[in-house]
C-alpha cells in the first residue's frame, strides 16, 4: 500500500523539477532570440517560470562561482531536489520497518 503523503511529495518534487527544465528551455530561446518576450503569451509564462524558479535559485546563485554565460544553478537545484526526496523516501521506509 502506497503511502499518499510520499506520493504527494514525490509528485511536487517532479512538477518543480520539469518546471525548472521548461524555464531553463525557455530562457534558451529568448536568449537565441527564437521566441520573443514582447508576445503576451511567452511573456507571461516566462514571467511565471521566473517568479515560481527564482527564490530557489537565486542563493545557489550567490555560492557559485561565476562560469561566464553558464549557469547551473538550475542543474543543482534538481540534484539536491533529487537527493531531498530519496532522503524523505528513506527517513520513510526507516520509520516503518
Amino acid at each position: 500500500m502506497e503511502n499518499p503523503f510520499l506520493w504527494l511529495v514525490d509528485t511536487i518534487i517532479q512538477l518543480y523539477i520539469w518546471i525548472l527544465i521548461a524555464a531553463a528551455i525557455l530562457s534558451w530561446l529568448i536568449a537565441f532570440n527564437v521566441v520573443n518576450v514582447r508576445n503576451q503569451f511567452v511573456g507571461s509564462v516566462a514571467s511565471f517560470f521566473y517568479h515560481v524558479t527564482e527564490p530557489a535559485l537565486r542563493p545557489i546563485r550567490s555560492v557559485l562561482p561565476n562560469l561566464g554565460g553558464i549557469d547551473i544553478s538550475p542543474v543543482v537545484l534538481i540534484i539536491g531536489l533529487l537527493f531531498l526526496e530519496r532522503i524523505i523516501f528513506w527517513a520513510y521506509f526507516q520509520l516503518v520497518t
